[in-house]
């Protein structure tokens, strides 16, 4: 599905802040017309030096007429969760209708949820959803510290002895291989936290000889094995190099240098971005979770909407014939998700 993009005038109307590093914004949101599952994501406007831009996020559940979002404070920040940071109580925006692209199934006979980090966000609403309904349910929620575990009270009051809680400082980790052997046949998982998280519980989940399609997960677009660097971007055909700041993704690099490029989603999940690695002079920082370490291997693509380089330069197939030279036409886009 692709974002409806029916955008609302969204004014904040309360800040809390569950963590430390993770502020809730709550906005009243003129003309929602309907509620929205959990799993579900907004689109919002920002400004990002001085430029209006969108940001995607999940939607925490709320009152009636108001939408809100659990946003870090990420240290390379690309400019939007700086901006929620920014904003107080009065201040206006716009946001779109809720969609969702990380939906429950309701289908299995018991659910185990996995949250790292703030991670937490989708996997909060589903817990009180599947709770709500009386499903049979497990969640396990880890972090880098109790203090940083947003929702955690709330969490504790609504499953009780359903949740486990890890915290890194205190040397405690999930263990992903007994989680998924104690799983009924039919049960289901989600998870949504760190990419690092997600390849283990993958891995893991295959080696348990669990359908694929009982595994449903999400990432977040801006973490993955090395810290942000600048990089360059030379396009096969195009005679022309791309700067990639660190706090940009190499998908809107080449937006902004007018090379055509396809996408959707924005989170390296749907694949339309993806672009062939001719050549690189340094490691390539993979942060999607469309590929499988196989096809990452023996055919090198990457989404440009999340993936990167470790500094250096690549040389890219985007898939267009350019006959050598830039081309005049606007850049191709599908609405950002």
């Amino acid at each position: 599905m692709r974002s409806k993009q029916e955008w609302r005038r969204a004014k904040v109307a309360e800040i809390e802040t569950p963590a430390p590093d993770i502020r809730l914004v709550t906005f009243a949101v003129d003309g929602l017309t309907s509620g929205f599952d959990p799993g579900s994501h907004t689109n919002i406007k920002v400004m990002i030096n001085g430029a209006p831009a969108i940001r995607t996020y999940t939607v925490i559940p709320s009152r009636p007429g108001t939408l809100a979002i659990a946003v870090k404070l990420h240290p390379n920040s690309r400019g939007g969760s700086a901006y929620v940071w920014t904003l107080k109580p009065g201040d206006v925006t716009e946001m779109t209708e809720p969609e969702n692209r990380f939906e429950l199934s309701w289908r299995a006979s018991h659910y185990l949820l996995i949250a790292g980090g703030v991670g937490v966000t989708p996997i909060y609403g589903m817990a009180k959803a599947l709770a709500a309904r009386g499903q049979s349910l497990r969640m396990v929620y880890g972090a880098k510290n109790a203090a940083s575990m947003a929702f955690a009270p709330e969490l504790k009051d609504l499953l009780g002895e359903r949740l486990a809680t890890f915290s890194h400082d205190d040397g405690e980790a999930f263990d992903l291989a007994a989680e998924f052997a104690a799983l009924p046949a039919d049960a289901e998982a989600y998870i949504c936290g760190p990419l690092g998280l997600l390849e283990a519980a993958k891995r893991a989940w295959r080696a348990a000889g669990r359908p694929a399609s009982r595994l449903r997960y999400e990432v977040f677009g801006d973490n993955g094995r090395f810290a942000e660097e600048p990089f360059e971007v030379d396009v096969a055909g195009f005679g022309t190099t791309v700067a990639v700041r660190a706090d940009q993704t190499m998908l809107e690099a080449l937006q902004e240098a007018g090379v055509p490029m396809i996408f959707d989603c924005r989170r390296g999940e749907c694949g339309l971005c993806a672009v062939k690695i001719v050549s690189s002079t340094s490691d390539l920082d993979h942060r999607d979770v469309f590929f499988s370490e196989e096809e990452r291997r023996e055919d090198p693509r990457i989404c440009a909407c999340v993936s990167r380089a470790r500094g250096g330069r690549v040389v890219i197939d985007n898939g267009y014939v350019t006959e050598g030279r830039v081309p005049a036409q606007p850049a191709l886009g599908l609405p950002a998700g």
